[in-house]
């Protein structure tokens, strides 16, 4: 059976950026959130955009 599937994840983080939106900008671009297990097989992920004032996306 295929679905789709929403999952919030909670993420703390500390980083060297002066904003946190370039913080939030690299991890929606450049993180693997879910792996496939024994028993599910992830055929896709993706970091939905956080579309704040700042945000440079």
């Amino acid at each position: 059976m295929e679905d789709k599937i929403f999952l919030l994840v909670k993420v703390t983080i500390q980083t060297t950026h002066p904003s946190i939106h370039d913080a939030i900008t690299e991890l929606q671009t450049s993180t693997v959130v879910v792996g496939s297990t024994a028993n599910v097989e992830v055929l896709q992920t993706e970091i939905i955009p956080l579309n704040t004032k700042n945000s440079k996306n």
